[in-house]
């Protein structure tokens, strides 16, 4: 998708919010280690509704914790309550049917393309889901990623597994096939960060580019709409932290800046 707002044709910064790992039961009292993981989104949309900076949405998955069909149907009840009107483009975490994502995600303001062109950068959502909960992406969607590239343009891959280790018990499930997922992206010199979800928590790490004519490639995290991970703990367990979102800024210089909230 082509966005051409002239509030973006200015030279202004473009701003946009992530947001994932909702984690979302049938009922809207269900609990996901002692939080209603309900009310959390719904906190983390407020805040979101109550930025008119913030021009689209980008969700990286994991909107189900008990696969339930009512699961995808109470997050988007939730997100036309909180009256969010601006896009919302999405990808399937490794808890999510991408069935059932494309059958609920059908109504507006849900958006199915993988692919954001905007005046000076391009967003590119890349599938990581695999038949594990670890990560993994396919060859074809290699090719997809490599074919959309527009080299003109400033590019920020969003996915939902991790690409670099983070140093607790979620690397089990990290992406599977990483040493291939970094030789696609050193051809490159022109996609500056990639974002994931999956972690429950905001970290800022760099992956060294064996390119010497490259810049290395930094990996923004997003803190859940759920719950936090606590990384001292082998298995899951929250910290007591509440819901967040992640916020960027994509300049028209190529200049990308980004912010944590945390309610």
């Amino acid at each position: 998708m082509t966005i051409t707002d002239s509030h973006f044709l200015n030279n202004q910064a473009v701003v946009f919010a992530q947001i994932t790992d909702s984690h979302l039961f049938s009922s809207v009292d269900g609990l996901h280690h002692g939080h209603n993981v309900f009310k959390n989104l719904k906190k983390v949309l407020h805040s979101i509704y109550d930025n008119p900076t913030i021009k689209f949405i980008v969700f990286t998955g994991d909107l189900t914790q008990d696969h339930s069909e009512q699961s995808y149907q109470n997050f988007v009840d939730c997100v036309q309550e909180c009256q969010i009107s601006v896009p919302i483009y999405y990808l399937a975490g490794n808890h999510d049917d991408p069935e059932l994502l494309a059958k609920y995600f059908s109504v507006s303001p849900f958006q199915s393309d993988k692919e954001i062109n905007l005046p000076h950068w391009q967003i590119q959502l890349v599938n990581s889901k695999s038949e594990t909960p670890a990560g993994y992406v396919t060859e074809h969607a290699f090719e997809t990623l490599q074919s959309a590239i527009k080299k003109n343009k400033s590019q920020l891959l969003m996915m939902h597994h991790h690409p670099i280790d983070v140093g607790y018990f979620i690397d089990n499930h990290g992406l599977e096939n990483k040493d291939a997922f970094w030789q696609v992206i050193n051809a490159y010199s022109n996609i500056k960060a990639i974002a994931c979800g999956h972690v429950h928590g905001d970290m800022t790490l760099t992956k060294p580019i064996s390119n010497p004519l490259n810049e290395p490639v930094t990996l923004y995290t997003c803190p859940a709409t759920s719950i936090q991970f606590d990384p001292n703990v082998e298995g899951v367990a929250a910290l007591s932290k509440g819901p967040g979102y992640r916020v960027f800024q994509l300049g028209s210089d190529g200049e990308l800046n980004t912010n944590v909230v945390i309610l």
